[in-house]
């Protein structure tokens, strides 16, 4: 069992602002000044082989993004404790997350979970580029994960 803290982006490059989750991920790893208290992970697009990290880990801060009744680039913290506390349209993952916090919990590894959220208007087909409003959400969200490591370190 691990000790320290996983910081888990799940998102596609490939797909614009879903990816998201794996830009502000990246963008913490270079600023990371807890590098012994906390691992990062860029899930990709999530799947099951990310169980493995819900059994090594105690505790999880998810970024991801979701479509939903938030404008664009907002960004929010979650404390989801069932699948159901889960945003209806997180991401357009083959695997989503709900289907991994379903198997860990049957499993018995269900960590303590934050989820940070960067709400899109929509999933997109092929595309390298971020809009301009998800984009200018990377710092705020970059905030929320250094707000769920305090919380997490008490």
């Amino acid at each position: 069992m691990n000790s320290k803290i996983l910081v888990l982006g799940i998102g596609n490059l490939l797909m614009g602002d879903e990816g998201i989750g794996i830009h502000i991920v990246q963008e913490f790893q270079k600023i990371n000044p807890f590098k012994n208290l906390v691992d990062v992970v860029d899930g990709g697009t999530g799947g099951f082989h990310l169980l493995s990290y819900f059994h090594d880990y105690r505790k999880i801060i998810i970024v991801d993004a979701a479509i939903g009744d938030k404008p664009a680039g907002t960004v929010e913290t979650l404390k989801p404790k069932y699948s159901d506390d889960f945003p209806k349209t997180l991401t357009a993952h083959d695997i989503g997350l709900k289907d991994l916090i379903d198997s860990a919990s049957i499993l018995g590894d269900l960590p303590e979970i934050k989820l940070i959220i960067v709400y899109i208007d929509k999933f997109q087909n092929l595309d390298l580029e971020i809009s301009k409003q998800v984009r200018m959400a990377i710092p705020k969200a970059i905030d929320h994960i250094f707000n769920a490591i305090e919380e997490f370190s008490k």
